[in-house]
């Protein structure tokens, strides 16, 4: 039985998966201008220099549709004002506007980084198959037109909706801080929340509440079902006898359900949503079949038809999360007995058994759910339970109705209601910031393995059982791998490398048996946070790596600094050293800070450390860039060593050539400045003498690295290439031989775009602007 239900399945999520992927845009068509027509639909997020938006693709205008067809959704962003003769995007782009476009696109893909997020696969489950940007109008053969303002169907009915009431909040909170936080309570759009604000709700155990999330779901539900249940019970409005007709229990499942999907339609029809949409109706349908005792049946039912509907559902952290949540509710309610009352209970009785109640719930959720958020966060918020006594009540009984019929009503109540919901989420912040800031309010290990996930599953549910099971306090016993998991690390004497895939930048985790550097931390990305909160931070978390012994920025670009900040910021990092000047925000920030200099060296546990530049003559060159001055380290482990250039040119290469020779010979080379062509000099590379090079490139970047005259340098000489672009996170473990790991060959999915990992060819030669980023 288990067997064909396992067949059955992986049929079912096969044949799902290729009518998601069954529209591709062809690989020689990425890059290239195409005039389109089609519907803004989604809501559109404004940024700093423009505004992302998903586009409904109706007809082609160009090329001609023999040649290619388009996927019907893509993900586009529009920018403006990077010169004169750009068109920039509209003041006021709109859901449900018909445009003509010219459109530049490319094949879904993301940075693919061990325990990251999977962009490719969040686009699949969102039906988009290509990504790109709006040309400007100077620089196309079409001029983009909006043709129609509004069309008229219901994705975009229900998209203008949710834009009108983001309005409509923005005006009344325009200056609010936490204007953002009552966008996402009513329609489900967190993009406005700031990076510091979600530190501190996800330090306090709290993120679950800053959305539309189950438990609002749920509550709105629940609030629908009781009027109905007590409007139908009185026959109010009718003269009927109208539980005759039909059972005010049914009629009240029936009406909490509608509520709930409107209010899953208000908040985007969002995967999270639309799981608790699904529970609640079959919850509904078991009432009404009379099967409703049955609660196992009950939940067993609404995962079915989740993962019925949304096969890749099992992909996310919140799907675990709610069915476990449920699951140790049911475990921990259903079946026990209640304290028995003597008599008619008063008021102040119901209110302590109702705490009581509550009480015994989130003891149940915060404790049953620490193995399951450690397998897939690598911490727990020990401040959780307090902090979640706190905002639940708050956000869910008095803010979030007052941010929803704030919304709705009038402008007079309108005002008074969002400013009462903003009040209550700014006291909420202030309590949270303090709470979030004590030293111990997270505990941190590394990712548990299987069997100690396993062990401490069993643990938590044997402390869950019921009063009376034996020796209950033996469940603690079971959870302590948990926190005797060590890190991984190399023995004494090796080396470990790990290339991020953080884009087009530069981020490199170096590490010994007992030391860590990181050199670089990567892009970033302006409002939409950095390659250190976004790829290097989730890294180190999920290994259990919660102090740098030192962090060496080798220059000043943004590609290599930008990650920077979050990583000091969240982590402890003993020293950095940089070419930076005194004033830079990374210096100033630093706990001890040293400027690189040639000839520095150190040893951490048989490895040996060793600056070969810059000189002190390059920080006497006023007027040199920042590339110039890039910190270059050369790590020695046995008989292999690893040079690491930053961005160096020809001049500095040749510089190094000339006064260190032979001794820039390396087993693995980081191509000098990914791989431009004003670097790797054929001098300085038979200097080297590299057996493997690693390109550290986003892919199809607008500067067109690495160049194909360098990329054949390095192959006329037989060195092994390597580009994160094609492999993700590359890996490098030496000891008596260089063993090679690359992250998209080693966890490979079918959602990838392997194209470029087949061929391990350069892709096809970007234009100067196939930089956006549409997420």
């Amino acid at each position: 039985m288990f067997i064909c239900g396992a067949a059955v399945g992986f049929s079912w999520a096969a044949g799902y998966a290729h009518l998601q992927m069954r529209e591709s845009l062809p690989a020689e068509w990425e890059g290239r201008d195409i005039t389109l027509v089609g519907t803004v639909a989604s809501l559109p997020n404004p940024f700093e220099r423009g505004v992302r938006f998903d586009f409904e693709v109706e007809r082609q205008v160009s090329p001609d549709r023999s040649v290619m067809v388009v996927p019907g959704r893509l993900a586009l962003s529009w920018h403006g004002g990077f010169s004169d003769d750009d068109a920039s995007a509209p003041a006021q782009l709109e859901p449900g506007e018909r445009w003509q476009l010219t459109v530049r696109l490319r094949r879904p893909h993301g940075n693919a980084n061990p325990h990251g997020f999977d962009y490719e696969v969040w686009l699949l489950e969102r039906g988009v198959r290509a990504t790109g940007y709006v040309r400007p109008d100077a620089r196309s053969m079409h001029k983009n037109l909006r043709l129609d303002a509004f069309v008229a169907r219901p994705g975009n009915i229900i998209e203008r909706s949710r834009s009108w009431l983001r309005e409509r909040i923005r005006r009344v909170l325009q200056d609010k801080p936490y204007a953002g936080v009552i966008v996402a309570l009513v329609i489900g759009d967190q993009r406005a929340i700031s990076q510091s604000d979600w530190e501190v709700f996800n330090r306090s155990g709290v993120g679950h509440l800053i959305s539309i999330s189950g438990l609002h779901i749920t509550m709105i539900a629940g609030l629908f079902a009781s009027a109905v249940h007590f409007l139908w019970r009185r026959s109010f409005f009718t003269r009927a006898a109208l539980p005759l007709i039909l059972p005010a229990q049914k009629a009240a499942a029936a009406g909490g359900v509608l509520a709930a999907f409107l209010y899953v339609l208000m908040a985007g029809f969002g995967v999270p949503a639309q799981r608790t949409l699904y529970m609640l109706t079959v919850v509904a349908a078991a009432l009404w079949l009379g099967r409703v005792a049955n609660v196992s049946a009950v939940l067993c039912a609404a995962l079915a038809v989740v993962v019925l509907i949304d096969p890749w559902a099992v992909l996310w952290p919140g799907f675990w999360l709610s069915f476990a949540a449920v699951a140790l509710i049911m475990f921990t309610t259903v079946g026990r007995a209640a304290p028995a009352s003597a008599g008619q209970e008063t008021w102040r009785a119901r209110l302590l058994q109702a705490v009581r109640g509550g009480t015994r719930v989130q003891y149940a959720i915060t404790v049953g759910l620490v193995p399951l958020t450690m397998l897939l966060f690598s911490q727990v918020s020990l401040v959780s339970p307090v902090a979640n006594a706190l905002a639940i009540p708050l956000i869910s009984f008095v803010v979030t109705p007052l941010a929803l019929m704030g919304s709705m009503l009038p402008a007079p109540f309108c005002q008074a209601m969002l400013l009462v919901a903003h009040a209550g989420v700014e006291l909420l912040a202030s309590l949270l910031t303090h709470l979030s800031a004590l030293p111990a309010a997270v505990w941190q290990a590394p990712r548990p393995s299987l069997p100690a996930f396993l062990a401490a599953l069993a643990g938590t549910l044997w402390l869950l059982a019921p009063a009376g099971w034996p020796l209950r306090w033996l469940g603690a016993v079971w959870l302590m791998p948990l926190a005797l998991t060590a890190p991984a690390r190399p023995e004494p004497g090796g080396l470990w490398v790990t290339a991020l895939d953080v884009g087009q930048g530069t981020a490199v985790l170096i590490e010994t048996h007992g030391r860590r550097l990181l050199y670089d931390t990567g892009p970033s990305f302006g409002t939409d946070g950095d390659a250190g909160e976004r790829a290097i931070l989730p890294y180190l978390r999920a290994r259990g790596i919660d102090r740098l012994d030192a962090m060496m920025v080798s220059h000043g670009d943004n590609d290599h600094t930008g990650g920077a900040l979050s990583v000091l910021s969240e982590i402890r990092v003993d020293r950095v050293s940089s070419s930076l000047p005194d004033e830079h925000q990374v210096v100033r920030r630093a706990k001890s800070h040293a400027r690189c200099r040639q000839g520095e060296s150190w040893t951490w546990d048989g490895v040996h450390f060793e600056l070969l530049y810059p000189s002190a003559g390059q920080y006497a060159r006023k007027k040199s860039k920042p590339n110039h001055r890039s910190c270059t380290l050369k790590i020695t482990a046995g008989s292999h060593s690893v040079l690491l250039p930053g961005d160096i040119e020809a001049p500095q290469e040749a510089e190094l050539v000339a006064g260190l020779g032979d001794k820039l010979a390396a087993t693995v080379l980081f191509a000098p400045h990914h791989g431009s062509g004003t670097s790797s000099t054929p001098a300085f590379l038979d200097a080297v003498r590299p057996e493997i090079v690693v390109f550290q490139l986003g892919y199809r970047n607008r500067y067109r690295h690495p160049k194909t005259e360098v990329w054949q340098r390095y192959a006329e000489r037989g060195v092994q290439r390597l580009r994160t672009d094609v492999s993700g996170a590359i890996s490098l473990r030496f000891g008596e031989q260089v063993e090679v790991g690359e992250y998209r060959v080693e966890h490979g999915r079918y959602w990838y775009n392997r194209q470029q990992v087949d061929t391990g060819m350069p892709p096809q030669a970007a234009s100067g602007e196939d930089s956006a980023d549409a997420r």
